[in-house]
């Protein structure tokens, strides 16, 4: 009876930071430049990787397509945030929540996927430095990159059909600055067993495997490395891989705070940790690139340098 009386939800209260104005206005400018960063760097990092020769390689492939991801991502989510700053009313359109879900599952995991890729590709630098260049040739790198992205349209599809199945006939206010299934679904009044069973099986699937990935690639990088003889040869192979262990870092450790911890959704430095990971990692990943890269400040380099 309650699911033949329930009105169609046609829109959902996001749980801001702060009611204050002078926070709200603070917050605002700080995340307006974070998200200026986040579109210089990661445009800038594409810009730079196709226009440098010498960055024509599997690992600079790889990371143009991380910093495309993180430009999506970022974009799916922060310019809503900021309107809601500057906003009395932090309302989110049902339509607009389906969009930001889908667009955060399907590069959230394609990203843990590319991370996963990146690591393989160390992987085979380190360890296997003979047959690197057959293994990761250019077609295989692109079949590895489209699996990523289709693993990450696999993820979005499922969770967005996972929520429209969701009915909602009690509160309708999200306690996160953006739409997440996992706080739809605890929202939802329907019976959400389905709902959940695709939330865990894509959560085990996907993000465990592209996680698993990681784990023994850098298990065998770091084994590899150790039995370096000279010092010299371990300092280079560990730079090779540090930017992208900080990456991984960063990423898979906020986002397994958040989605690991009970009752994530009403906790305030989950809310925090969920800025980590969806907003502030996709400015910190070009600056970390370049900044640890000597290829990288190479290339910047010879572009920036007078004819």
């Amino acid at each position: 009876m309650a699911e033949i009386n329930c009105t169609q939800v046609t829109e959902f209260s996001l749980m801001g930071f702060t009611e204050e104005p002078v926070a709200q206005v603070t917050l605002f400018l700080m995340f307006l430049l974070i998200y200026l960063f986040t579109i210089l760097g990661n445009l800038g990092m594409i810009a730079l990787i196709r226009a440098s020769p010498q960055l024509h390689s599997p690992m600079y492939y790889f990371l143009g397509n991380l910093a495309f991801v993180d430009l999506c991502s970022s974009t799916g989510i922060t310019p809503k945030m900021l309107v809601d700053f500057m906003s009395e009313k932090k309302g989110i359109a049902y339509v607009g929540c389906v969009a930001q879900v889908f667009i955060f599952d399907l590069f959230g995991m394609t990203e843990c996927f590319l991370l996963a890729m990146m690591a393989y590709d160390r992987y085979m630098a380190i360890c296997h430095p003979l047959v690197y260049p057959l293994v990761m040739s250019p077609k295989y790198c692109f079949q590895l990159v489209t699996g990523s992205y289709l693993m990450g349209l696999t993820n979005g599809m499922g969770q967005t059909i996972c929520m429209s199945s969701l009915s909602f006939c009690g509160s309708r206010v999200i306690h996160l600055f953006f739409c997440d299934i996992s706080p739809l679904i605890s929202l939802s009044t329907s019976n959400t067993t389905l709902s959940r069973i695709i939330l865990t099986t894509s959560a085990s699937l996907f993000g465990l495997s592209s996680g698993l990935i990681v784990l023994v690639s850098y298990v065998a990088i770091v084994s590899a490395i150790l039995n370096i003889r000279s010092a010299e040869g371990m300092r280079k192979a560990f730079s090779t891989c540090a930017s992208h262990i900080t990456t991984v870092s960063i990423f898979y450790g906020t986002s397994l705070f958040v989605y690991l911890k009970p009752s994530s959704d009403s906790s305030r430095d989950d809310k925090w940790a969920a800025v980590v990971y969806t907003v502030v990692t996709p400015m910190l990943n070009p600056l970390i690139y370049s900044l640890r890269n000597t290829e990288v400040k190479e290339a910047l380099r010879r572009l920036t340098k007078p004819k």
